[in-house]
């Protein structure tokens, strides 16, 4: 596709829009109440929209490599600041993806410059699973199980953060772990048991006392 079937495709699908609905554009102006923060992976074959079969305004997305959640990232923590806080989501979705490129490349012993201290928060989470994922023999079942993982410890940076942590103490908000396996097409719910990791999490990261 070059740059001008771009601007093509997006006339034609002007048209459809209008044809569909002449007040399309005039109701998607009027601004956003998603109910959804979708927290995914920059790959190019994992559109948010498209695996949720979501309309225009019904999520909110954050995209990054490996889908990280890092707590020193002012990108991730503005984008949940304002999703949460803002836009009142009443959902906040991790979701990574089997075969993930990013996934692979922390876990080679070459130096890839900028991506470095990106990657190295991956490195971080098989460290913390190593006897886990060491006991792995095939190579491909190993970086699918990281990428689980990654998306479950993923989900507990979003615990730590004020924002997600005062939405917790209000009951105004969930969080989930999902996968996208591109194999077959499907999101699969991890089935984080939220209130178990908070049980076990919240002695260290707890930022509001049970009474504030």
């Amino acid at each position: 596709m070059q740059i001008e079937d771009i601007f093509r495709n997006n006339e034609k699908w002007v048209a459809e829009r209008l044809e569909a609905d002449p007040e399309y554009f005039n109701q998607l102006s009027q601004g956003q109440n998603p109910n959804y923060l979708y927290i995914g992976c920059s790959d190019s074959r994992v559109t948010a929209e498209t695996l949720m079969g979501a309309k225009p305004g019904e999520v909110f997305v954050h995209r990054n490599i490996a889908n990280l959640a890092p707590n020193n990232d002012l990108n991730v923590l503005s984008v949940i600041n304002f999703a949460v806080n803002h836009l009142k989501v009443k959902d906040v979705i991790v979701c990574g993806h089997y075969k993930c490129g990013g996934i692979k490349s922390a876990m080679q012993a070459k130096d890839v410059g900028l991506l470095n201290p990106w990657l190295r928060n991956i490195r971080d989470v098989y460290r913390l699973h190593k006897e886990e994922l060491n006991a792995i023999s095939s190579e491909v079942e190993r970086y699918d199980r990281l990428v689980e993982l990654n998306v479950i410890e993923q989900c507990i940076n979003v615990i730590k953060t004020r924002d997600v942590q005062n939405a917790l103490l209000e009951n105004r908000i969930k969080i989930h772990g999902w996968v996208f396996d591109m194999r077959t097409g499907k999101l699969i719910d991890l089935k984080i048991d939220i209130d178990k990791v908070m049980q076990e999490i919240m002695d260290v990261y707890r930022l509001f006392d049970q009474e504030d």
